[in-house]
């Protein structure tokens, strides 16, 4: 049976076909913390399973990431039920090859509950249920991902000879334990943001980003420096949202390992540097009609009397998407900013938002709207600059995509002006609330009854997600830190 170019098509019957050539392959799915687990199993055992699914244990989401189980014993996976097996099932369509490990066949997996539904706090579920209450009313949903992130030269490490010596991830782990997080050196020095002589210093590593990423499906539409000492950032090409989250998470996985092979770590933290921007991870949505495709964002007429300036272009549909997300934002904090670190990066005078704020063409509003006449009608959509590089995508695009569609059910109305340009976000003309300045403010808000986050995603998710949060607090105010 031939096998299809575009792996949306891809069948059961076409695995034999498929994998021929190949006798093993990996397999992963996504934590809370948007961390890709998985394993390498045999041809045999794939196509055994590739059906029906396979076990596969519960503690990935009964730990944090790095393998601590929780202080707080959580319903998915705990002592109880002896961190019992979950079902992983296949995602067909995810098929790709990863090229740093000699092409070998990869797929993304969902999690589910044995008895048959999906897993309340699996990331690419969570996703989906919310695509699944749009695609009930003909609409589709796109979405781009922008992320900013910072490289570190690998220090030196010694290997089994004493006349050997290696530079990969595991060095600069090593390296971390035992001295001051700055005295660890950066790709390069001083600010230089869409520098075009740069990325020659390191060009192998720089094209190999590049290549990799269209070989591993999860395609870089733009590519360049930013604004900092070895500071990168990357535009993914845009796409369907839940193509978009699984392209978010690996190319996340693609940087690092194709890093790791040339001595360079890359950090996606928040804010890794005192003094400096921190690293966003920006977040473009729009919704579509599913039978033509156009972007329903997008008015057909002019407004001539519109309720703020920055919306003649857009769309009633539109409004009540955007007043949907600065409605519920503040209640949804810990997605979009789910670390400590995460809150050093959300501070005034760093190019990041603290406020529910918006604006036509603001970049330091937490919601930028891009519309005619800067932008083409087809490309009219909602930016959120609010996340971080250090989130997980799936979340974060099912957040948006639950808070928007909850204001066009609501058929809500946009209570906050836009910040005109010159306007500064938290100045006299800002007029939306301030958001948490910390993890636990923005956790106790979201789990709080009758909170929106609860309404949108369910009790389990939100009690299964806040409760991870908390464990970090936890750690957090049990550390005694350099300061």
């Amino acid at each position: 049976m031939p096998v299809p170019d575009d792996p949306a098509h891809l069948t059961l019957d076409h695995l034999p076909a498929l994998l021929h050539h190949d006798v093993s392959v990996k397999v992963g799915g996504v934590d809370i913390d948007g961390i890709i687990r998985g394993k390498l199993m045999s041809k045999k055992k794939f196509l055994s399973i590739a059906k029906s699914g396979f076990g596969f244990c519960s503690v990935i989401f009964g730990w944090d990431m790095h393998d601590q189980t929780y202080f707080k014993e959580l319903k998915i996976s705990n002592k109880e039920n002896g961190y019992r097996d979950i079902v992983a099932h296949v995602d067909l369509t995810s098929f790709r090859r990863i090229p740093w490990e000699k092409d070998i066949p990869f797929f993304l997996c969902s999690f589910w509950e044995p008895e048959g539904e999906s897993l309340s706090a699996c990331p690419r579920s969570l996703l989906e249920r919310q695509c699944e209450k749009i695609d009930a009313k003909g609409y589709g949903a796109m979405a781009g991902a922008e992320y900013e992130f910072f490289t570190f030269r690998a220090p030196e490490a010694a290997t089994t000879s004493s006349h050997d010596s290696s530079r990969n991830s595991s060095a600069t782990a090593t390296f971390l334990q035992r001295n001051p997080v700055n005295d660890l050196p950066s790709l390069e020095q001083g600010m230089f943001g869409y520098s075009l002589t740069r990325p020659s210093h390191n060009q192998d590593w720089y094209y190999s980003i590049y290549n990799n990423c269209i070989k591993f499906r999860c395609d870089i539409e733009g590519w360049h420096t930013e604004s900092g000492p070895g500071v990168y950032e990357a535009a993914l090409e845009y796409g369907e949202i839940r193509g978009m989250a699984d392209r978010a998470a690996l190319f996340k996985l693609c940087v690092k390992n194709t890093s790791s092979r040339y001595g360079i770590t890359p950090c996606f933290m928040a804010k890794p540097r005192e003094g400096l921007p921190g690293n966003s991870g920006h977040v473009h949505v729009s919704l579509t009609n599913k039978e033509t495709g156009a972007n329903l964002f997008a008015r057909e007429k002019v407004d001539t009397n519109p309720p703020f300036e920055d919306v003649r272009h857009l769309s009633d549909l539109g409004r009540m998407f955007l007043a949907g997300i600065l409605d519920g934002l503040p209640d949804v904090m810990p997605i979009v900013a789910p670390t400590i670190n995460s809150y050093k990066r959300l501070v005034e005078n760093f190019w990041a938002p603290v406020t529910v704020s918006w604006g036509l063409e603001h970049r330091a509003a937490s919601i930028r709207l891009i519309a005619p006449p800067t932008a083409p009608p087809k490309g009219t959509r909602f930016e959120v600059r609010v996340a971080g590089a250090d989130t997980n995508p799936h979340l974060v695009m099912a957040a948006i995509l639950a808070l928007g569609y909850r204001g066009i059910e609501k058929k809500m109305s946009i209570k906050i002006p836009p910040l005109g340009k010159g306007q500064d976000v938290g100045g006299d003309a800002d007029k939306g609330q301030r958001l948490a300045k910390n993890l636990k403010e923005a956790t106790e808000r979201m789990k709080k009854k009758g909170s929106v986050a609860r309404e949108v995603f369910g009790n389990d998710f939100v009690d299964h997600f806040c409760g991870t949060r908390e464990h970090e607090i936890r750690l957090w105010d049990e550390a005694v830190t350099d300061w």
